[in-house]
């Protein structure tokens, strides 16, 4: 299996399944000489590991990441840094009566047709399991980033039932179990995902990412374009069906006077007095935020029954038992996060490399 890399400067390498005895990633195009510990990076994988509210899967992982290589004496050394991920609670018993069924909505069909082989204990390479490595791997790209970019993620939708933008609130993010920046609607996705949670159903969500800091003149032209590298990393998470990048699809509904960022100068500096493109104009950083949303679907593993086929072409129906989330979304806020501090540390080392500027989006004049 090919296509386990992501990034050209700033890249990394997943590897494991979901209930091996470990999962991992290795990152390479660091830098050396940032600090860089494993509690630095233990506290990005504690805001997405399981079992932290009644909301999401039971399975209980702590998630401890190890740092196996590329630091020394707490410095990367700009050699690839390795760092691993041990599964303490796999029962992969849970599988052993579908283990010849294909589970709707799962990849199991697509990777047994591909492959000819697939692992049914979670779905294996499959599993959103995977996105643990790749929240390793966004804590050292916020390293690399440095503290004047900052990457927030919130949840803006659970099912139909959507936030409302007038009570946005970056700090009530993290005072309730849905990382949802208004309060209210929190409360009310408390009673609808506990009837979804007994039901045995699930529900899809939207998830919002903003970067704020972003260096104007990140990204290029064409085929090297920011929002398209963005929309990429998105789109290979686990169950992500769809990516907008600023107004996004509601842009088409808006008409040019209000589609257009107009420009104005404040303090000797071009200022746009709104931000329908996300922070991001032919394909390069504008140096406003940038903002991305994408749409997850329901989680596939419920326990109504459903229709389906086995892998000797015979007609069955499946309950999928076990451990999962009733919305998977939840805990794709931290691995939508990281995705998007690797983008821009990928597309932070990449305009040094080409343009050669100390500071992105300030000519050096002499």
């Amino acid at each position: 299996m090919s296509f386990n890399t992501f990034g050209q400067l700033f890249r990394f390498t997943t590897w494991g399944e979901s209930h091996g005895p470990a999962l991992g990633v290795v990152v390479d195009g660091v830098p050396p000489l940032i600090p860089l510990s494993e509690e630095e990076i233990q506290v990005w994988l504690d805001r997405r590991k399981p079992g932290q509210s009644r909301f999401t899967t039971q399975r209980r992982e702590p998630d401890r990441v190890e740092i196996l290589s590329g630091v020394f004496e707490g410095l990367t050394t700009g050699t690839p840094i390795s760092l691993m991920i041990r599964n303490e609670d796999q029962r992969s018993k849970d599988y052993a009566e579908i283990k010849d069924k294909f589970r709707p909505g799962h990849a199991d069909f697509t990777y047994w047709t591909k492959y000819g082989i697939r692992d049914y204990r979670g779905g294996g390479r499959s599993s959103a399991r995977e996105t643990a490595a790749r929240v390793a791997a966004g804590a050292v790209a916020r390293k690399v980033l440095g503290a004047g970019v900052t990457v927030r993620g919130a949840l803006v939708q659970i099912g139909p039932h959507a936030i409302d933008r007038g009570r946005w609130d970056w700090d009530a993010v993290e005072d309730n179990p849905f990382w949802c920046p208004d309060r209210v609607t929190a409360q009310s996705w408390e009673g609808y995902l506990d009837g979804v949670r007994k039901s045995g159903s699930s529900a899809g969500a939207v998830i919002e990412i903003v970067a704020d800091g972003v260096p104007a003149g990140l990204g290029a032209p064409i085929y090297g374009k920011l929002d398209s590298d963005i929309a990429s990393a998105f789109m290979s998470i686990n169950a992500v069906k769809g990516v907008e990048i600023g107004a996004g699809f509601a842009a088409a509904a808006l008409s040019g006077e209000e589609n257009a960022d107009e420009m104005r100068m404040e303090g000797g500096q071009p200022h746009f007095t709104s931000n329908q493109a996300g922070g991001i104009l032919g394909g390069i950083a504008t140096g406003q935020p940038v903002v991305a949303r994408f749409a997850v679907k329901p989680t596939s593993s419920i326990l109504a029954p459903r229709r389906t086929v086995t892998t000797g072409g015979e007609e069955a129906e499946i309950v999928t038992k076990g451990r999962h989330d009733p919305c998977v979304g939840i805990r794709a806020v931290p691995v939508g996060e990281a995705m998007m501090a690797c983008v821009l540390a990928d597309h932070l080392l990449r305009h040094r490399a080409q343009v050669g500027f100390q500071n992105p989006g300030v000519r050096q004049d002499g």
